[in-house]
């Protein structure tokens, strides 16, 4: 499958089977990332041009906003559950949404709230300038697997082989290397080189040679190609496309759901890498991941505006009761931000006692403004009922 013309090199890898015996095979490397974008077609420009105008509604939207960090939380949970789906691990997004954070219930939300986690932190060192490095990456990946059966082998490079995929057209007995659909580069010096190339790469400035979107694409196709780590190599990788934009200053928040697009485009997406590492074709794979950070924002943007809509409606309801305290109206908007919560969650977001947080989350129930996950539950959690909908109702896009 590999030409002459791939961007990298295919280096000799061996070892060890404990049933098959000794095996031997090719893992691919990547060059370091050039400092000009890819050769790319007229077509391809095109789209990454909608992806910016379509990025650029979003942000502009998003600065509208009183408190555009109000929607970080409801679109951050959707992202961190189609993103953990594109690597096997899946729960139903309702269930994802009212989910206890400090107590998961399953295997699967610890690995999609650790996403939660990992994505507040990288947003958190951005926002204080800080720049990104291997071990900031390391950190991120650490954050992902706490609490999962890899934690031990996580929150450093690896350092042991790994292969991506299966083919279907092999015997399943035989070697992983020999079955796999890419092999990535080994454990080491030139996995170490890579990834801390990759590093200098995002930390410089390409905006006057290359688009941002055209960026980011190529630095996630290094990110994936590279795949530096045990596990949560794809959801590092997208969570660095976002970050991206908004250390390149397409973003303002970063308020970006891209996985439900990739999500619903699984092969293609698994394809467009592979064709470049094996035919360097840059352009299809930049136009498909431009058309889908367009999809993306306009369906981000589409749901800020049904949750800005929902808030709307919900202070709407308090005004028209008997409530007159502004921490009825604060609870409000700790609804919306906050897919599902505890009443010491309000108790210490809005400062109050506890019993006045009790009874105003109670009066809130009784309006149809929340309800409560499970009434038999220890430790209840409650909801507004027209938040989730918003989240749960979006086509795939």
């Amino acid at each position: 499958m590999f030409l002459n013309v791939a961007p990298g090199q295919l280096v000799p890898i061996g070892g060890v089977d404990p049933v098959l015996g000794e095996w031997e095979h090719r893992a691919f490397v990547p060059d370091a990332l050039s400092d000009d974008g890819p050769a790319l077609s007229q077509a391809t420009f095109m789209v990454v041009a909608e992806a910016r105008a379509a990025l650029a509604a979003l942000d502009s939207t998003s600065r509208q906003l009183p408190n555009p960090t109000l929607l970080r939380m409801p679109t951050l949970t959707r992202e961190a559950q189609s993103t953990s789906a594109l690597e096997g691990t899946y729960a139903p997004l309702a269930q994802v949404l009212v989910a206890d954070d400090e107590e998961p219930a399953t295997a699967e939300l610890v690995e999609i709230l650790n996403y939660v986690r990992a994505a507040n932190y990288a947003f958190a060192w951005t926002g204080d300038g800080r720049p990104l490095t291997v071990s900031s990456l390391s950190d991120l990946q650490g954050l992902l697997m706490k609490g999962t059966p890899l934690e031990a082998v996580s929150g450093r490079l690896r350092d042991a082989q790994v292969v991506i995929g299966r083919r279907s057209d092999v015997d399943p007995r035989g070697f992983p290397a020999h079955n796999a659909r890419f092999v990535p580069a080994p454990p080491g010096d030139e996995l170490d080189l890579g990834v801390a190339s990759l590093v200098d790469w995002l930390r410089r400035d390409h905006r006057r040679r290359i688009d941002p979107v055209v960026a980011a694409a190529m630095s996630h196709y290094q990110f994936e190609t590279l795949h530096p780590f045990h596990d949560g190599n794809g959801r590092v990788g997208r969570l660095l496309i976002v970050l991206h934009l908004v250390t390149s200053g397409v973003l303002g928040e970063p308020t970006l759901t891209v996985s439900p697009w990739f999500e619903a485009r699984r092969s293609e997406y698994y394809d467009r890498l592979l064709a470049v590492s094996a035919a360097a074709d840059w352009d299809g794979y930049v136009r498909f991941f431009a058309e889908g950070l367009c999809q993306a924002a306009r369906g981000t943007l589409a749901e800020m505006r049904a949750l800005v809509g929902v808030q709307a409606d919900l202070h709407e309801a308090v005004r028209a009761s008997s409530l007159r305290a502004d921490s009825a109206h604060a609870l409000v908007d700790l609804a919306v931000a906050n897919p599902s919560f505890t009443v010491r969650r309000v108790e210490a977001d809005l400062g109050l006692s506890y019993g006045r947080a009790n009874r105003l989350v109670s009066q809130l129930c009784d309006l149809g403004v929340l309800d409560v996950v499970d009434a038999s539950a220890y430790k209840r959690r409650f909801f507004a009922p027209r938040v989730l909908e918003a989240l749960t109702a979006g086509p795939v896009r």
